[in-house]
């Protein structure tokens, strides 16, 4: 009786931290950080400044710390227990569709404001001279060597590198071996290891989220003394409302259309989603953020565990509404700016060029920025246009990655709705 006790009250503890009221209080806790923190930030004390940069910076490293191994053990469990069943089959495939449909989507709309709102070219010498700011050793990135950095040539290597897409690689292979092997004893004691470590994993996920607040405080401060400094200065104008006027459209208006479509309220999946839309904003990474991602859509929105650990962790690094919107923009800036006409066609090339380029970038900070400067260089464009983007990326790239996650949120909803009963 008192076991039975005992589980029943860790149940209701549980509930209570889930429910409404609680949610309630906590995002009005994260709001009034972020106000705090950018107050804090806007007064430009240098000691207050610097002791917010370590924090964030704490904050930073313990996401990414914890960020790869859990894509690794999520996507390993998952497809260990579903790989050889048709479950597998059926989540996958309605991942994929809708992060192709809603990534096409994000571009189009990229596409779309891009001719309505026309961006002018840049004058020549402003251009030359912020070709100094470009990453010099990227400029010889070419987009196959892009590839070719995804596949392995050993284990330890992608994790303690972070390369996302590796680890994914690693782990789908290593999960779907796991689903094939003989069921022996030595599997199951493997398997029972795996699912440990990820509880361990998800127990520290909770302790973070804790205390993230003190987070959100810090990170708030920061950018906000950026701007203040004006380390975030001008704008390119029109280009900077095509990429930003792209994303708000995709955010506020292309995705939960999608939502209403398949049957859900878009502003309650936001509300259970918006922790991790919010870390999103500030970390600029959704591999990063994938601890909070995964939290949030099931202790909040009360996802499937096979949905979410296997749709998740693949949307994280193939799921890039923001960047597909920012490359195409971006590409067509620059070739503008390289006097290469601008036909229909062309266009509509490097509309799926922009699609598929954003399913293979990974989910980390300025990840959207490295790869359009890489597709740049093997055009052999003048770049330098890439330098004078480069100090407001801060701002493009958080707002991107909020996106990202976002839509994230919804491929995880839309899919957890359409499967319920079925898996």
């Amino acid at each position: 009786m008192e076991n039975n006790k005992s589980v029943e009250e860790t149940a209701k503890e549980a509930m209570a931290k889930n429910s409404p009221q609680a949610q309630r209080k906590q995002l009005i806790l994260w709001f009034g950080a972020l106000l705090i923190g950018a107050v804090l930030g806007w007064m430009q004390i240098p000691s207050l400044n610097g002791f917010f940069d370590f924090v964030a910076t704490v904050f930073t490293r313990l996401f990414q710390f914890i960020a790869v191994p859990t894509i690794a053990l999520a996507v390993i469990t998952t497809l260990a227990e579903l790989g050889g069943k048709k479950e597998t089959g059926k989540i996958f495939i309605h991942a994929v569709t809708y992060t192709l449909l809603t990534t096409f989507s994000a571009a189009l709309v990229g596409l779309v404001l891009y001719n309505i709102i026309a961006p002018g070219n840049l004058p020549a010498d402003i251009v030359g001279a912020a070709a100094g700011d470009v990453p010099q050793k990227l400029e010889k990135l070419t987009y196959y060597e892009h590839f070719l950095s995804v596949i392995p040539n050993n284990v330890l290597q992608p994790f303690l590198a972070g390369n996302v897409l590796s680890v994914l690689l690693i782990a789908a292979f290593a999960g779907l071996a796991l689903a094939f092997m003989p069921k022996t004893d030595n599997r199951e004691v493997l398997l029972k290891g795996i699912k440990g470590l990820q509880e361990l994993l998800f127990t520290m996920i909770r302790g973070i989220l804790y205390v993230l607040p003190i987070g959100i405080l810090a990170f708030a401060a920061q950018l906000s003394a950026q701007i203040e400094a004006g380390v975030i200065v001008g704008s390119l104008g029109k280009y900077v409302a095509v990429v930003l006027g792209g994303n708000m459209i995709q955010f506020f208006i292309v995705l939960p259309l999608f939502l209403l479509v398949r049957g859900l309220n878009p502003l309650y999946v936001f509300r259970q989603m918006s922790p991790a839309v919010a870390v999103a904003l500030f970390t600029k990474s959704s591999a990063g953020t994938l601890p909070v991602t995964l939290a949030s859509a099931e202790n909040n929105l009360k996802v499937n565990t096979k949905v979410s650990r296997f749709v998740l962790p693949i949307c994280t690094t193939i799921n890039m509404n923001g960047c597909a919107a920012f490359i195409l923009t971006t590409s067509l800036f620059v070739m503008q700016n390289a006097g290469i006409e601008l036909t229909m066609g062309t266009m509509i090339t490097w509309l799926f060029v922009a699609v598929l380029a954003a399913v293979g970038n990974a989910g980390v900070p300025m990840g959207c920025y490295f790869l359009t400067l890489s597709l740049m260089s093997s055009l052999g464009v003048p770049l330098g246009i890439m330098g004078i983007i480069l100090p407001i990326f801060t701002v493009i790239d958080m707002i991107e990655t909020a996106e990202n996650v976002w839509s994230d949120s919804c491929v995880c909803a839309m899919t957890d709705h359409d499967l319920q009963g079925k898996i």
